[in-house]
This record gives structure tokens, C-alpha cells and sequence, in this order.
């Protein structure tokens, strides 16, 4: 089933220096979210960054931010600080709009050609991404919208056994989980689009990267 990249979200969760050296994989997961930005340029899919108290964390890591700066600005709707563990911040649902401003504000009616769908990626598996997730589930088991999706080989935790646990969790919950190109290819959705030959030059150059990405995570 295609996705439609016009009304979904690419959901980075605080992929940020002070991880660095401390996630399992950190790099693999950064090379995979690197992957799906610059496919998101192609794709015309819209882009939220956040930072957990970026004052003791530090901020998004340099290689990821220099992709994110290079979005197109209708693409890029910005990094937002939280404290909050879930990346639905009310500021980030007002961003979102569409089925997540309810979230914001319970009086809000949904906006139909607002944001649909959220694909969260990011640090960490168990924590900020899991909440992020559930919470998102839980809006669609309230309005039947479409639940979100958690790509897999672009999450991780400090500790590796805990990554299994929070997809097993985060499946159980409705939660839609996939791997960085699946997910890609249903959002490219049609190989005759006049953007797909762009869109495969970039698959096949990440071919290698995205080989040791699952093989690191998965």
C-alpha cells in the first residue's frame, strides 16, 4: 500500500551529541536517518526535529543537521526543545496540524489536508521513540486514522536488548514497524512517477550503507 508523502511526517527524536557515544549502533541509526532525509527531499516529505534539554544533551549531530538545513523550507518545519519524553509536544502537534492538533487542544477540529501519518526515527528505542509511538496509537484507536510507523533499522537504545523489546511492545500496540526501504518504496508508491528515477539513483548509491545499517540493528 503507497503512502502519500504529502500527508505524512519524518519524525527525528533526539539524535543528539551527547548520545554519540553512548547509544548501541549510534552511527548505523544516524546513517539510515541521513537516508531517509535526503530521500525526503525527493519525496517532498515534510520533516519535525526535536531535542531532549539540548542545554545538557547538546544538539542534533552536525551530519544530520547539515541534511536537515539543506531541505527545501516548505520541507523543514522545524527543531523543537522538550522535556517531555513523547515528541507530541503541544508545539509540535500545532506544527503537525491535521489529526494531531486534537492533541494540542481537545476543542481543535482535525484539519483534512493537514499531517496523517507520523514515521518517528531516532534515540531512544524504549523510550522517547516508544511514547512517541504509543501515543500516536492511541490517537488512532480514538479517531481511526492510520497508526504511525517506527522504522527499525533507524532507532536504537543505550542498551541493545532493549530495542527487540520496545518494537515487540510498539507492534502489539498497533504500531505499524518496517524497515528504512520498504517504507521508502511505499511512500515512492509508483515507479512511473517523474521523481522515481531520482529516487533510485539514491537507493542504489546507499546500497552499502543500508546493508550494514540492518546488519548492525536487526
Amino acid at each position: 500500500m503507497a503512502l502519500n508523502p504529502r500527508r505524512t511526517a519524518l519524525l527525528i527524536c533526539d539524535v543528539q551529541e551527547r548520545f554519540r557515544g553512548a547509544i548501541h549502533q549510534f552511527d548505523a541509526v544516524a546513517a539510515t536517518i541521513n537516508r531517509m532525509l535526503k530521500a525526503a527531499a525527493i519525496l517532498e516529505l515534510k520533516v519535525i526535529t526535536t531535542e531532549q534539554n539540548p542545554k545538557a544533551l547538546g544538539h542534533t549531530i552536525p551530519e544530520l543537521t547539515q541534511t536537515i538545513n539543506a531541505l527545501p523550507a516548505h520541507l523543514n518545519l522545524g527543531t523543537y526543545e522538550k522535556s517531555k519524553f513523547s515528541m507530541l509536544t503541544p508545539e509540535v502537534c500545532k506544527v503537525l496540524g491535521g489529526r494531531f492538533a486534537t492533541l494540542a487542544d481537545p476543542a481543535a477540529k482535525a484539519d483534512p489536508e493537514g499531517i496523517e501519518r507520523i514515521i518517528v526515527v531516532g534515540i531512544e528505542s524504549h523510550v522517547c521513540v516508544l511514547q512517541t509511538s504509543l501515543e500516536a496509537a492511541r490517537l488512532s484507536a480514538k479517531d481511526g486514522g492510520p497508526a504511525p510507523i517506527v522504522i527499525a533499522d533507524a532507532v536504537s537504545s543505550v542498551n541493545a536488548p532493549e530495542v527487540p523489546l520496545a518494537l515487540d511492545r510498539l507492534r502489539a500496540a498497533g504500531v505499524d514497524v518496517g524497515s528504512s526501504e520498504s517504507v521508502l518504496f511505499q511512500l515512492m508508491g509508483d515507479a512511473g512517477q517523474p521523481n522515481f528515477r531520482e529516487f533510485q539513483r539514491l537507493i542504489k548509491g546507499e546500497i552499502d550503507n543500508t546493508k550494514s545499517s540492518l546488519k548492525a540493528l536487526l
